[in-house]
């Protein structure tokens, strides 16, 4: 019997996002019309080459753009249908940490060199929750257990730098969940760690999201995460989703050309030994995007329409699907 119950209302939804830097070479447009959500429980990838917005767009969400150069000039954050965008910084502020968190790539970087870890974890709960320092240590301590920190005890007497890069994100994410977010936002969480850490950080990531029912946005540029962490997929190129889909029928049928050229370049059992694919060209320059669709110097199927049209979305069968390309119907029917 299928279940004919419809799906949970949007934890997050963002609606039509823009931000942009003042720079000496001009206006970047870092976001320009970025639309998605995510539902509780759900993990949204947020996949493209570097600088295509990706990060941007999540530090917008969580409040956290560096103002000025940064500006958001358009759209709307709603967070349990209220819109983030709205309200006075005090408010934003309460809610990060203690209902959406983020995970940054470079955990030494975001934590502090001068704490113990168990000290910092411990901040969360005396500042948030109001817990006696006893109480918020022994808490810290349990979240390093919880995210599989060997000796944690002891362990949460050592300085950041005392630990390995991935035992430093795993004390990261502990921090992230310290106060059970409903929204969790990981931005290339597994950035410069060898392949079986990496894998161990994702696995730990998604025990969490189905233990806390967490809705999760997911920003990389490595499709092999992707694959098995997504349950939907967004495609970002020079400040726009160019593509979504559900992660299986993107992968098996993309339907922009920017997309299939991300999947042809990915390492594979079946190309091995042979020269891997590179999409010609590079990203353009933000305050020199190109007219009309901005992938066009780089794509092999570009026409005269592609030169001077931007592409709107496209509803692509079935359901939930949508692609920023003129010619998504060619691209989808070309199996290769």
């Amino acid at each position: 019997m299928t279940d004919a119950r419809p799906p949970a209302a949007p934890l997050l939804d963002v609606r039509d996002l823009r931000v942009e830097f003042r720079t000496r070479d001009g206006v970047a447009r870092a976001v320009n019309g970025v639309s998605y959500h995510v539902r509780p429980g759900e993990t949204l990838a947020v996949l493209g080459e570097s600088g295509s917005g990706k990060s941007v767009t999540a530090q917008a969400v969580m409040g956290i753009l560096d103002s000025p150069p940064a500006r958001v000039t358009g759209g709307r954050v709603l967070f349990h249908g209220r819109d983030l965008l709205t309200l006075p910084e005090s408010e934003r502020r309460r809610l990060r940490g203690a209902r959406m968190a983020m995970v940054f790539q470079d955990a030494l970087s975001a934590l502090n060199p001068v704490m113990t870890v168990g000290d910092q974890l411990a901040e969360m709960f005396t500042v948030h929750r109001g817990a006696s320092r006893r109480e918020a240590r022994a808490r810290a301590v349990e979240l390093m257990d919880r995210v599989r920190i060997p000796a944690a005890r002891a362990r949460a007497r050592d300085y950041p730098h005392q630990f390995s890069g991935g035992m430093r994100q795993r004390i990261m994410i502990a921090m992230a969940i310290a106060l059970e977010p409903e929204l969790l936002i990981a931005d290339e969480p597994t950035t410069a760690l060898d392949v079986t850490v990496q894998a161990q950080i994702m696995d730990l990531l998604a025990e969490l999201r189905h233990e806390y029912t967490m809705g999760m946005v997911l920003i990389t540029h490595d499709l092999g995460v992707v694959a098995e962490a997504a349950d939907r997929i967004a495609v970002m190129y020079a400040g726009r989703i160019v593509e979504s889909a559900p992660v299986h029928a993107l992968y098996e049928r993309p339907a922009h050309p920017y997309t299939r050229g991300l999947l042809d370049s990915a390492p594979g059992l079946e190309r091995r030994g042979g020269e891997l694919y590179a999409i010609p060209g590079t990203p353009p320059g933000l305050t020199r995007v190109p007219a009309g669709c901005a992938f066009h110097p780089r794509c092999p199927r570009a026409r005269d329409v592609c030169r001077t049209d931007v592409p709107p979305a496209h509803p692509v069968p079935p359901h939930g699907r949508e692609s920023a390309c003129h010619f998504w119907k060619e691209t989808l029917d070309d199996v290769r």
